[in-house]
């Protein structure tokens, strides 16, 4: 069996095994969010995250080179490529509509909480940086609808895409921008 490619996320199912093994009370796309937004927000990307973005140091540090750890080190590595290389941990596209568009919903509300944990009450953010903020906040308190069309799926894409931007957008304004001035000074 090949080794996993360091650049590409775990599935999808190995996560979601792994938090039923340490009993959180999330999913994974959920929990993926939470850990984009602690990183994007400036949090360290350790081994013990879980406790980080879920505000519970009674969670349990996942096993070294477990589905956990490897969504840590790709979605920092993913965050830091300038390639724009970086993916949201979502149900596959062959998922119901209604499946896909609320674990976008659910990665939304992980996001918000964990970057708020990071950042504080004021994050250092350029007005294209708040505004999607906003807007990752309106997408956070969104319901998925039971079915849809090729035009709910085509704007589903969309959405996953602005979501992707919007937090590189973040990612940039709280930490990439913070480790510029670094060496500037």
């Amino acid at each position: 069996m090949p080794a996993p490619d360091a650049s590409e996320l775990p599935e999808l199912s190995a996560v979601d095994a792994e938090i039923r093994r340490l009993s959180l009370a999330t999913d994974a796309s959920e929990l993926h969010g939470a850990l984009c937004g602690w990183l994007a927000g400036g949090g360290d990307a350790v081994r013990e995250w879980p406790a980080k973005v879920l505000a519970d140091d009674g969670v349990a540090t996942p096993a070294a080179g477990g589905a956990l750890d490897e969504l840590r080190t790709v979605s920092a590595a993913q965050l830091a490529d300038r390639s724009f290389t970086f993916e949201l941990l979502l149900p596959d596209v062959d998922a119901p509509l209604s499946e896909r568009s609320g674990a976008l919903f659910d990665w939304c509300r992980g996001f918000l909480g964990a970057f708020g944990l990071a950042t504080g009450a004021k994050p250092p953010l350029s007005e294209e940086g708040s505004e999607a903020l906003g807007d990752i906040a309106k997408l956070a308190a969104a319901q998925p609808q039971d079915d849809g069309d090729e035009e709910d799926e085509a704007a589903l894409v969309e959405i996953e895409e602005f979501v992707r931007v919007a937090v590189l957008l973040l990612h940039g304004d709280c930490v990439l921008a913070a480790q510029h001035r670094q060496r500037l000074n």
